[in-house]
C-alpha cells in the first residue's frame, strides 16, 4: 500500500522523474537541473586543468619570445610586486569572514552532532549517522560499513597548508628551506599577499614597481640579504586557531548564546563570503597546486620542496606536478550526505542514489535552521521524494 493514491520518484538512470499513478508508471523530464559532483580521481589521474591546455601552450611561446628580445616589459599589479588597491578591503573581509565561520560552525557544533570514519575519513553531520557502505579503503570492513567516531569542526573545515613567501615576487623556496619557512594556512597566505598584514607573519610591501627585461625581474629597490629567513623566531598559528584580539569574533555577531538558527544563519554568510571573496583574489593572485596530490602554494610559482609522494612522483624527483588552482583546492568542501527534515529516518544503502549531498558545512548550519542558497539546489536534489524500502522496488 502507498501512503497516497500518486508518488513521484527520480530514475537516476533515464534522468527523469518517474510518476506512480493508478497502478502504472509514466517517465517525464524534470526541470530541477541535477547537478553531479566531480568524481574522485584515481590515483594516476590528474587534476582538470583550469585553462586550456592549448592556450597554456601560447602562453609559453609569447614568453620565449620576449627572452629573446632585451626590451624593458612593463607589469601590472600584482606582477611587479605593487598590491591591487581594489582589493585590499576584500582580503579583509575574507580573513573576517573566515573568523567569523569558525565561531558560528564552533557554536552551531554544540547542538548537532559530528561524525567521521575513522578509516576512510567520511563525514556525517546530525542524527544517527548513516548506514550507506562506502568505506572501501584498505583495512575497512568486508562490509564496506564505516566505523563512526564523534568529530569536531576541523573535519569540517579541513586545512590546506602553504608556505608563507616575505616576498611573493622573490625566488621559490627551495628544499632545503622547507623546515626554515613557515606553513600557514592557504586562504591567509592569501590574504597577506593581497594587503592584510600579521605581525606574525610579515612580509614585504613594494613601494616602487619590478620590471621585467629580456625574461628577467629587475628589482630596483634594495634587496634583503640572502640569509635572510622569514620564518625564524616567528610563532606559527593554526588556520582555525589564530588568536583573537580583545572584543573577538563572538561578540561581534551580537546573539544570544542559545539563538542556534542566528548562528548558522551568520555561518552561512560568512561562508560564502569567504568563498566569494577567495575567488576574487585568486582571479588576481596567482595560486599553485600539485596535480596529482592536494598540495598548495600562494604564489605565481610553486615551491621546489621535494615531498611529493603521488603517481609517477620518481621521474619528477619527489617535485610536484604544479598547475594553476582552483578555489576548491584552497577552500576544499567536504561533501556529506543531505539529511532532511521530512525524511528523519537513518540514510539506508538501498537508496542512496535518491539523497543529495551538500559541503559539510553548510549542511551543518542547514540542519540548524539556515537557508541554503539556490546555488546548491542541483546537489541537494530535494525534488526528488524518497521512497520507502518496500517501494524502492517499483522505481524503474
Amino acid at each position: 500500500m502507498f501512503r497516497k493514491e500518486a508518488q513521484e520518484f527520480f530514475n537516476p538512470y533515464h534522468g527523469m522523474m518517474v510518476k506512480y499513478c493508478n497502478g502504472c508508471f509514466k517517465l517525464y523530464s524534470s526541470e530541477s537541473g541535477f547537478t553531479e559532483l566531480p568524481r574522485k580521481l584515481k590515483k594516476s589521474e590528474r587534476k582538470p586543468l583550469v585553462t586550456n591546455v592549448n592556450e597554456l601552450k601560447q602562453r609559453a611561446r609569447l614568453e620565449k619570445q620576449q627572452r629573446r628580445l632585451v626590451q624593458e616589459v612593463t607589469l601590472n599589479a600584482p606582477e611587479n610586486g605593487l598590491l591591487v588597491k581594489s582589493l585590499v578591503p576584500v582580503a579583509h573581509h575574507v580573513l573576517s569572514a573566515k573568523a567569523e565561520l569558525l565561531a558560528c560552525a564552533r557554536r552551531v557544533a554544540d547542538s548537532i552532532p559530528i561524525y567521521f570514519c575513522s578509516l576512510c575519513g567520511e563525514v556525517h553531520v546530525g542524527g544517527t549517522p548513516h548506514m550507506i557502505r562506502t568505506c572501501d579503503v584498505s583495512g575497512s570492513q568486508s562490509t564496506k560499513e564505516h566505523t563512526w567516531e564523534r568529530g569536531k569542526v576541523e573535519h569540517l573545515l579541513p586545512v590546506v597548508d602553504s608556505f608563507h613567501l616575505y616576498d611573493r615576487s622573490g625566488r621559490a623556496v627551495s628544499h632545503d628551506e622547507r623546515l626554515q619557512v613557515d606553513r600557514i594556512p592557504a586562504i591567509v597566505e592569501l590574504c597577506i599577499q593581497a594587503g592584510v598584514d600579521i605581525p606574525e607573519h610579515p612580509t614585504r610591501r613594494r613601494e616602487y614597481p619590478i620590471y621585467r627585461v629580456a625574461g628577467r625581474l629587475i628589482d630596483f629597490e634594495k634587496r634583503f640579504p640572502k640569509d635572510y629567513s622569514s620564518g625564524k623566531d616567528i610563532s606559527a598559528f593554526g588556520f582555525w586557531d589564530t588568536p583573537l584580539k580583545s572584543g573577538g569574533v563572538e561578540k561581534n555577531l551580537d546573539l544570544l548564546s542559545d539563538d542556534i538558527k542566528g548562528f548558522a544563519e551568520k555561518g552561512m554568510e560568512a561562508w560564502e563570503k569567504m568563498r566569494s571573496g577567495a575567488i576574487k583574489l585568486m582571479q588576481k593572485y596567482a595560486v599553485q597546486t600539485c596535480g596529482y596530490c592536494s598540495e598548495v602554494q600562494v604564489g605565481p610559482n610553486g615551491h621546489r620542496v621535494r615531498q611529493c609522494q603521488a603517481f609517477k612522483h620518481q621521474m619528477r624527483d619527489g617535485q610536484h606536478a604544479w598547475q594553476e588552482s582552483t578555489i576548491d583546492d584552497v577552500v576544499p568542501p567536504v561533501y556529506v550526505w543531505h539529511v532532511r527534515d521530512h525524511h528523519p529516518v537513518v540514510l539506508v544503502d538501498a537508496l542512496k542514489r535518491y539523497y543529495g549531498k551538500l559541503p559539510a558545512v553548510v549542511e551543518l548550519f542547514a540542519q540548524a535552521g539556515a537557508k541554503v542558497g539556490e546555488s546548491y539546489n542541483g546537489v541537494m536534489r530535494e525534488d526528488v521524494v524518497v521512497p520507502e524500502l518496500d517501494e524502492e522496488k517499483l522505481v524503474v
